[in-house]
C-alpha cells in the first residue's frame, strides 16, 4: 500500500473562474442603502468642550522634547536646580528662549519590576505632556520617580508634578486667580 501521493499546488484557472454563477454575482447585499455617508464635519459632539483660548491644538511629546543623552542628564544634575516633592524629584536647568522644553525620566530598579517602572515613566511623561505649554520659560527637566509613585493614580502624580513646578517657579502666572 502507498500512503503518500503527490498533490499539485497549482490551480487550474478554468476551475477557479467557474466558482460563481452569474445570478450570484448580480445579487445585492441586503441592509445597505444607496445614500452617501453623512458628512462628519457637520456633526456636533455634545460631549466635547471647545478648547480654551491660548492653548495649542495638539499636545505632543515628540523626539525634540526628550532628553536621551547621558551627558544631558548629567548637565541638568550638575548645573541645574533640584526640588523634592511627593512622588518625584525634579531637577531642572533653564534654557535660552528659542529652545523647546525637554523631559527626561529616571526610574530606579528599586521601584519594582519592569511593569511598575514603565507605568511610573508613563505617568510622569503624561503629566509633562499635558502641562508643557504652561511652563514660563523653556527648561530641561529631569524627573526621578520615588517609591511613593507605585500604585498611585494619575491624578495624584499630576498633582505632585504641578505642585513641584509651582514651588520651583517654573509655571506661568495665572491671571485672575
Amino acid at each position: 500500500m502507498i500512503y503518500e501521493a503527490t498533490i499539485s499546488t497549482l490551480e487550474d484557472p478554468a476551475q477557479t473562474a467557474a466558482r460563481f454563477l452569474e445570478p450570484q454575482l448580480e445579487q445585492k447585499r441586503p441592509g445597505h442603502s444607496p445614500q452617501p455617508a453623512p458628512d462628519r464635519s457637520q456633526a456636533s459632539d455634545a460631549g466635547l468642550k471647545p478648547m480654551a483660548e491660548g492653548k495649542p491644538g495638539r499636545l505632543r511629546f515628540g523626539r525634540a522634547a526628550r532628553i536621551k543623552q547621558a551627558r544631558d542628564f548629567a548637565a541638568v544634575r550638575r548645573v541645574g536646580e533640584r526640588l523634592v516633592n511627593g512622588c518625584l524629584i525634579a531637577n531642572w536647568r533653564r534654557l535660552e528662549s528659542p529652545a523647546v522644553s525637554r523631559l527626561g525620566v529616571i526610574t530606579a530598579g528599586k521601584l519594582g519590576n519592569a511593569i511598575v517602572r514603565n507605568r511610573a515613566r508613563r505617568l510622569l511623561r503624561e503629566s509633562f505632556r499635558l502641562h508643557q505649554h504652561e511652563l514660563a520659560k523653556p527648561v530641561d527637566l529631569v524627573l526621578v520617580a520615588r517609591q511613593s509613585i507605585v500604585g498611585k493614580a494619575f491624578a495624584g502624580v499630576e498633582k505632585d508634578f504641578l505642585t513641584t513646578l509651582r514651588k520651583a517657579g517654573l509655571l506661568k502666572e495665572r491671571s485672575g486667580i
